[in-house]
Formats: structure tokens, sequence, C-alpha cells
């Protein structure tokens, strides 16, 4: 962690802040916003921020200043997108399970699109829409059948995934359209997976989204938008250097190989690439314990706080801000004070000789750190400290 933000947290340590608290330097979110919303806007692409990666007021209200759209997976997130500051007219709503209720409040919003995942969504979607005599703008969320290489809990693309529709459901979906009269069908939809850090996966979105927009053709089909979802990676073992991911090279992939027709526009849903490296997660230790071949340090923050370790086994960063990174150190096991043997952040951790009172930062939690937290054990909501 750079040493102006060690400094603000020691700062802020001094003046008794109660840890774990979510910390946010916001000037490496406004970087990275700049560099997205500027090379994304080379090629005419529209950038729809999804909430699930973080639904913080502050860092909304922030995003949308650079990213009108909004990317929403409950009715709450569409509320929430637009009392922030994003257009309802570039909001979508995505998600296999949109109840009624937010199915109307969208409606009431006229939010630019649905991505629609099953035939029976879309009956639902017409009938909610006739009882206000509204037209619902949908779009079509297929698996493509690309493997995004990344973790099966976070892999959306594929048959047996419970999102979208199938290709070889197509023609029943077109068939049952005829007759939902408060529909209009105006794009195609496609998310592959989160995490994905090879860009070849969405390569092979791009050949296959040409093969599903030719039959389309085929069928005298023309849509005005496609949109590719998001799921573009970050380093998690580099968030200083690799601050922001290269999105040069993730918006040139598609201008490069996927065909648009005349007209068409291109949109994104990105979230944890946007995010990601502005957040830190800092706790206290609370105790050293020394088994007989582990080493433990046990944290004021637990899974409770993050739970990503413990959910898709995933990595973190993890530095102690106050010891000396030179000299002998210790592999530690990083675990937080919730009752669960899952609970941890990481194994056999090269840290320096960490004691109680030392403040961990766990680094790259801005995105799927503070959104995804409970109250388990009935735990306090951690706080959120920003630093401009």
């Amino acid at each position: 962690m750079k040493r102006e933000a060690v400094n603000f947290i020691n700062n802020l340590i001094k003046k008794d802040a109660q840890t774990p608290f979510y910390f946010y330097e916001m000037s490496v979110l406004e970087n990275t916003l700049k560099s997205v919303a500027a090379l994304s806007g080379n090629y005419g692409y529209e950038v729809h921020y999804a909430l699930k990666a973080n639904s913080n007021d502050t860092i909304l209200q922030q995003i949308s200043k650079y990213l009108p759209g909004a990317d929403c997976v409950s009715g709450n997130e569409v509320k929430k997108a637009i009392e922030t500051g994003f257009d309802a007219k570039k909001v979508v709503f995505a998600g296999v399970g949109k109840s009624d209720r937010e199915i109307d409040y969208a409606l009431d919003q006229n939010i630019f699109c649905f991505n629609c995942e099953s035939l029976q969504e879309l009956e639902v979607i017409n009938q909610r829409a006739a009882l206000k005599n509204k037209t619902a703008h949908i779009a079509l969320r297929i698996n493509p059948g690309v493997n995004a290489n990344t973790h099966h809990y976070i892999t959306t693309g594929l048959e047996e995934n419970k999102f979208g529709i199938n290709i070889w459901e197509l023609p029943s979906v077109l068939l049952l359209l005829k007759s939902l009269s408060n529909l209009k069908i105006i794009g195609l939809h496609f998310h592959i997976g989160s995490q994905i850090t090879d860009l070849q996966p969405f390569r092979s979105l791009c050949l296959k989204v040409n093969e599903i927009q030719d039959w389309f053709d085929s069928q005298h089909i023309h849509l005005e938008h496609i949109n590719v979802g998001g799921g573009l990676g970050v380093n998690y073992h580099e968030p200083d250097s690799a601050a922001i991911p290269d999105f040069a090279a993730y918006f040139k992939l598609f201008n490069d190989f996927l065909r648009l027709k005349p007209n068409q526009k291109l949109h994104f849903e990105l979230g944890r690439a946007i995010v990601a490296q502005s957040g830190s997660l800092i706790s206290q230790v609370l105790y050293e314990k020394i088994g007989i071949k582990t080493r433990f340090a046990i944290l004021d923050a637990g899974m409770t706080e993050l739970i990503r370790p413990a959910l898709y086994q995933s990595y973190h960063k993890i530095e102690n801000i106050s010891a000396a990174s030179d000299g002998n150190g210790f592999l530690y096991d990083v675990v937080g004070p919730i009752c669960e043997s899952s609970d941890c952040f990481g194994k056999a951790v090269p840290l320096p000789e960490t004691k109680r009172g030392d403040i961990i930062a766990i680094r790259s939690t801005g995105a799927y750190g503070e959104v995804m937290a409970s109250q388990y054990n009935l735990r306090e909501i951690a706080s959120s400290v920003f630093m401009p």
C-alpha cells in the first residue's frame, strides 16, 4: 500500500477509528473512471456500471458523473441507481428472478431495457406492462456456450447455468414474442462470467455473437443494441502497480472481432474492473496464536466483512502496514473471529512478525466486499472511509 494511504489510515486509527472499516481511495476510482470513459468513448461504446459490485452511495455518486448508465439485478438496485444520479433511461435490469413488484417499479421508472432470461419471464413482463398500458423494451439474454475459464461459481454463459436463454430455445422465443404485444425486443444480452483475466474468452464471445446475429438476420429481425456484459478481471496480486485494468486492449478486442450491424450500439456492464482496486478492508490483529505447525494472525475482520475467500477461495493481497516489510518474517494463516472454519483470508501468508494491535490491509476489496457484508454472529456492519 502506498505511503500516503498508510499515513491516512494511521491518522484515523490514532483518532480512535473503529476497525474493521472499508477504506476507499477516491483518486484511484476517479482515474479508473476517466480511463474507462475515454477508451470506451473512442469507439462510441456505452458502459453501464454493475451495481452488484459496490452500491455504496458515495461510490455510486462518483461513478454516475462519468458513466450515466447502470446495470441492476434487483428492484432496489434500480431504485438506488436512480437516487444516486444514474439516468433511468440508461438503466438495464437483469436477473433470473425479477418479482412482479420489481418489474412494476422498473416500468414506472421507464428504464432503458429489461434483460430477459426465460420464456416465462417474457410472459410475466408482458402481463405487467399491459396492466400499465406500457410497452417494455427487452433484450434477450442468450447463453453463448463460451467457457469463461474462471471459478465455476462465477461462470454464467454455459447451458447448465441458471442464467439466460439457450440458443436452441430461440425459435420458441421468437414464436412467443409474436403474441406478446406489450414487449418490444431491442437487443441481445450476453454475460459469460466474472474475473476473466485472459481476453481469449471475449474473442470467442465475439465470434459467437456474430453467428447469433447472422441467425437473427436470417429471421429478418434487426436489433438496435448488443450488450456483451462485463467480466473483465483485475490483478489481485499487484493492486498498486496494476490499479487500472487494460481497458484499451479490452475495448479494442471487441472493435476488432465483433461485427456490429449498421446503426447498432454496443453496450458493456463493468463492475469489478471499475471499483475493485480503489478499496481495501482495514483490520486490526486481535491475537497472534502459535500452534504446532501454524502461526495464526486473528483479525477483528472476518467473512462478514469479506466473504470472497470463503465463498470462492479467492486471493487478496494481505499487508501488515504497521510492521517493516524487510527482515525476517513468518508464514501466517490470516483468519477472522467468526465461528466458522472457513473464516480465513489466506493460508501461509508471508508477513513480517505480526503482533496484537498491528493494522492489516486486505487489498482489492472495492468490489464484492462491502456490498456482500452480513451481520452473521450479530456483527455490526463496518463503516466506510474515503480518502480524496
